[in-house]
């Protein structure tokens, strides 16, 4: 038996909410929606006390799972590790497809976000790279070829 009907989100938690929503907007995401979450709900699913969150879901153009971004206003945030690699236990990465690789590295270079390491090809099928984005998120940018 499946407990598990559909995939829907993967949360990410930041000190910078807009500029973390401007970085995946400008990969080709959409704001899907916006609020402000505290209250008896957040404290008990997080178990934070006083907890009270900003939320920004975003979702690839023609729909699919989204991104949900959060903020949080109390208590502060703690720091994550900004340089984390891709063996360091925890959540490493976020993945989008793109049509043209260098293209959208190209794209958020203009806003200072670069390589991890290089583009590297597999089996002549995809070419791929990690892009460390705003907060130390790694995001993975991949394209098929061939």
């Amino acid at each position: 038996m499946t407990h598990i009907r559909r995939f829907d989100h993967i949360g990410i938690t930041v000190a910078d909410l807009d500029s973390a929503t401007a970085f995946f907007v400008g990969l080709g995401l959409e704001v899907e929606g916006t609020g402000s979450v505290q209250g008896e709900f957040v404290e008990t699913v997080c178990a934070i006390p006083g907890a009270h969150c900003n939320i920004v879901m975003l979702r690839p153009p023609g729909g699919g799972s989204a991104l949900e971004l959060s903020s949080f206003v109390t208590p502060d945030h703690l720091p994550g590790s900004p340089t984390a690699m891709a063996n360091e236990v925890g959540l490493r990465n976020v993945s989008f497809e793109v049509d043209d690789l260098q293209a959208a590295v190209d794209a958020v270079a203009v806003d200072g976000y670069g390589l991890v390491g290089g583009i590297g090809a597999y089996e002549n099928s995809v070419r791929m790279a990690y892009v460390r984005g705003p907060e130390g998120i790694i995001v993975s940018l991949f394209e098929q070829i061939g």
